[in-house]
């Protein structure tokens, strides 16, 4: 660890006289001439750079002038955010190179591909991606873009054309404009004329959710392994057009910190990252030092941060033959902060963005030889690797869902992950994979080691402290099984066509006309959006609570519970309309439908049974603000809004009281939102409930509602945690801490697929995401428990015995009948981060079949 001189601190603080720098002079290196015919930030701002936050919109139109006016310059839109802002990404390199960056490219690309001998390198640049701000309010590193674009396209002399001849600079501005625009508003709107820095002020204190977040309230720094996201998924296809060499994640981090750049703590290495990256890291890392010094400004390294996490903007290069470097900055949050190093001003951030964005391209130019040799050798490497590995593929695939299947094949696609389909049928076990509807992922390929980060089942690990979660295994988090095959296994055929696209499978539609019932399954992934479809148009649909047998247009099928039955005679005038609304489903939800000729059934319940139930018609609200985690509340909001096409209506805890109780279907509290019932508003809710209302509580909601929403009777008391009291050392108390939580790990559970909260899943496995050790005790009402943690719970990821060992045998999953309503307690978010396809079915099932519980008070053993 390098930490520079504490003089650095006694200029820092008798510089920050102002907020804001009084001209482009206090930030560029003075020993360097600029264009004078290229547009400076102000010309386009209006004010200078510090000054103010700029807005997205400012910042996309600078650089479309600064572009405009360089030759050497492109800039494209590679997308769009939620809020339809556009992702901008600007290509710098000399005249001739951007003359040939096809070729540039191409050449590049092929140092991914393996091959044995080093292709040549000669006259090929290296490749950098400087990205800035994935959280909005960290907005020190877009506003230094401004800066960055100005000195690349107008720096003069020798050492910036021998720059632009060996580097090609992706530069891109804001990886997140829908949270940069809300903090820059945020900031500015505070802003006085007279600066203040108590950390107290109005403008460093933003309110619930905040501007880190993209539109949907998603941390965008987490999403690059997981794609659910259009920033993320037009950022993640651009990088594989270029596999750069080195891609900078600029940050900010609490105000009385320094300044941070990696390599971060050792430890904390993922095990697929080679060791020659690590080294990399640290050559460049003087760099940074270097330039910082020469500024007396303070830093540090190898602490703090980790590189296990391949879904971060740092790490996700990691396992791509690139060098991913985070770069944290104390945070200003405003214009100007008091901090324990003195005053800190918003310029003084930005500089140190700009420098190490300088020392960045240095070091790119002066290593790009190694850099390229080390793109090489990793995917040498890996095909090395591949080949002695004991796993040779992967299977994956559920015929009754084809959607969640071909979901994640679309992720694999997207990560230039190559899969094929099965060439024949395979067996494991009482499981069956069909070609059609099951696929295959060979280990021998150039992204081998990305295969291997995202399908493995780690549980052992060098350092048990993670700065994020511990796993994050694919097939896992879409619920899909997935067994592995050896060398000996594959020389049967099961490799079958490599897979281009994965688009949502075409559902079937009846030819036959006025049958007397339709029906569709619930297994597939988007069921529940077909039936809001239904339900809001107006149509009648029961639920089957029982399996049954019919006779239909493809002959004897079975029925499973969950089925929905759409019977034709009592539809009215909606009757003529429903073969096109079920033409309009089937395309877009995959769903296949079938024709019923009677009621009266060859086996099971008959179609007129009491048995069949109505659905809910959801009307949800959603509890934000508060105490409420805006992560958790986005995560739903983003389900129903996005993925379900369903409206959802977010209440600000604070507005609970002014709601219609009678127009409220389901409220549902995430971890922290129960902080907003207290009295009377608790008080409603519970007559609520009693009425026919249903909460669905999750993580510390979930115990909350246990003790305050269902009766004592249908309680269990956890048993008191009695532990000894030891003297242990201070300074391990960190370490211990981390090692203590479960910061993100795959448990698995047994799912009750006769309970109405189970229906739609084909097998009662169900892995499920955990973080935190709270737990959720069983059901006085053996019932109720609707899933359950299994006696040796870890799938993947690190969890203590002693966690393990506590969360075992514990309910993941109660539904209890209260009054004439339901609460649903959930052990765990079954959404997290939109990527745990494989529990999404749970909380949507929690939405329509609610009323499908009944209480079994009286029917216990």
């Amino acid at each position: 660890m390098r930490l520079a001189t504490w003089a650095g601190l006694l200029l820092w603080t008798l510089t920050a006289t102002s907020a804001f720098a009084e001209d482009l002079t206090d930030y560029l290196p003075s020993d360097v001439t600029y264009d004078p015919s290229i547009p400076v930030p102000k010309s386009v701002l209006g004010f200078e750079v510090g000054e103010w936050h700029v807005r997205h919109d400012l910042l996309v139109e600078y650089m479309k002038t600064v572009a405009a006016s360089s030759d050497r310059m492109r800039i494209e839109e590679t997308g769009r955010t939620h809020e339809q802002r556009p992702l901008v990404m600007l290509t710098v390199s000399s005249p001739a190179n951007l003359a040939r960056l096809d070729d540039i490219r191409r050449r590049h690309r092929e140092l991914s591909e393996g091959a044995t001998e080093m292709p040549s390198v000669e006259g090929l640049p290296a490749v950098i991606w400087m990205g800035y701000s994935i959280h909005g309010n960290e907005s020190s590193g877009s506003n230094a873009a401004l800066l960055v674009a100005y000195h690349l396209a107008a720096a003069q002399g020798e050492e910036m054309k021998a720059l632009l001849d060996d580097v090609v600079i992706l530069l891109d501005p804001s990886l997140n404009p829908d949270g940069l625009a809300r903090f820059a508003q945020w900031a500015n709107m505070h802003k006085g004329k007279q600066v203040v820095g108590n950390p107290r002020s109005r403008e460093h204190q933003e309110h619930w959710p905040g501007g880190r977040t993209n539109h949907y309230w998603f941390d965008l720094n987490r999403d690059w392994l997981l794609l659910q996201h259009p920033e993320s998924r037009a950022r993640v296809e651009q990088f594989h057009k270029w596999r750069p060499n080195i891609l900078t994640d600029h940050h900010e981090m609490g105000s009385d910190s320094t300044f941070f750049f990696q390599p971060g703590i050792p430890s904390r290495k993922n095990p697929l990252t080679p060791a020659k990256n690590v080294e990399l890291t640290g050559k460049i890392a003087e760099y940074h030092a270097e330039i910082l010094d020469q500024e007396g400004r303070l830093y540090y390294t190898e602490e703090s941060f980790d590189d296990f996490y391949y879904g971060k903007g740092s790490t996700y290069p990691d396992v791509h033959g690139s060098i991913g470097i985070l770069f944290e900055q104390a945070s200003s949050r405003g214009h100007l902060m008091e901090t324990s190093n003195g005053p800190l001003p918003f310029s003084y951030t930005i500089k140190n963005q700009f420098l190490s964005s300088l020392s960045t391209m240095k070091a790119a130019k002066d290593l790009r030889q190694d850099l390229l040799a080390y793109q090489h050798e990793f995917y040498r490497s890996a095909l090395a690797a591949a080949k002695e590995d004991p796993v040779q593929a992967y299977v994956f695939g559920e015929a009754e869902d084809r959607t969640r299947t071909n979901l994640m094949v679309e992720l694999l696609l997207a990560h230039d992950i190559q899969v094929h389909r099965l060439g024949k049928r395979f067996e494991r076990g009482e499981r069956v994979f069909e070609p059609g509807t099951a696929y295959i992922v060979p280990a021998l390929q150039p992204q081998y080691r990305l295969v291997k980060a995202v399908f493995e089942r780690r549980t052992e690990f060098e350092d048990d402290a993670f700065y994020d979660v511990s796993a994050w295994t694919f097939p896992l988090a879409f619920g899909l099984p997935n067994p592995t095959l050896k060398a000996d296994e594959l020389s049967g055929g099961f490799i079958g066509e490599p897979v281009r696209s994965a688009p949502t499978p075409k559902g079937h539609v009846p030819t036959e006309s006025a049958p007397r019932f339709y029906a569709f399954e619930w297994s597939e992934f988007f069921a529940p959006r077909a039936l809001y479809r239904l339900v809001s148009a107006g149509l009648e649909v029961r639920t089957a609570t029982k399996p049954f047998t019919s006779e239909t247009d493809r002959g004897r099928h079975e029925f499973g519970r969950g089925t929905i039955v759409i019977p034709m005679g009592v539809q009215g005038d909606l009757a003529p309309r429903v073969p096109s609304m079920l033409e309009d489903i089937a395309s877009k939800d995959g769903i296949d439908f079938w024709a019923v000729s009677s009621g009266l059934t060859p086996g099971g319940i008959d179609l007129g049974s009491p048995s069949l139930v109505e659905p809910s018609n959801p009307n949800v609200v959603l509890v934000a603000g508060g105490g409420a985690s805006s992560y958790s509340v986005g995560e739903i909001w983003h389900l129903l809004d996005v993925r379900f096409e369903m409206p959802v209506t977010v209440v600000d805890a604070d507005d609970l009281s002014r709601l219609d109780w009678n127009e409220v279907t389901h409220l549902v509290l995430v971890s922290g939102a129960q902080s907003a019932l207290r009295g009377g508003a608790l008080d409603d809710v519970k007559s609520w409930v009693r009425q026919g209302g249903t909460v669905i509580a999750m993580r510390s909601a979930a115990n909350w509602a246990g003790d305050e929403l269902v009766s004592s009777a249908e309680r269990s008391e956890e048993k008191a945690d009695e532990k000894p009291a030891v003297r242990i050392p201070y300074a391990d108390y960190e370490e211990n801490r981390a090692k203590a939580l479960v910061s993100g790990a795959i448990y698995e559970t047994r799912l009750d697929v006769t309970h109405p909260l189970g229906y739609g899943y084909p097998y009662d496995w169900l892995p499920v995401f955990r973080r935190g050790t709270s737990t959720l005790p069983l059901s006085a009402d053996p019932y109720a428990t609707v899933a359950q943690y299994v006696e040796a719970p870890l799938l993947a990821g690190y969890s203590s015995q002693q966690s393990q060992g506590e969360i075992a045998g514990t309910a993941a999953v109660i539904a209890t009948r209260s009054g004439g309503g339901v609460v649903i307690q959930l052990a765990d978010g079954p959404n997290f981060r939109a990527f745990w396809h494989g529990t999404n079915k749970l909380f949507m099932n929690s939405l329509f079949f609610s009323p499908l519980i009944g209480s079994t008070r009286d029917t216990r053993q």
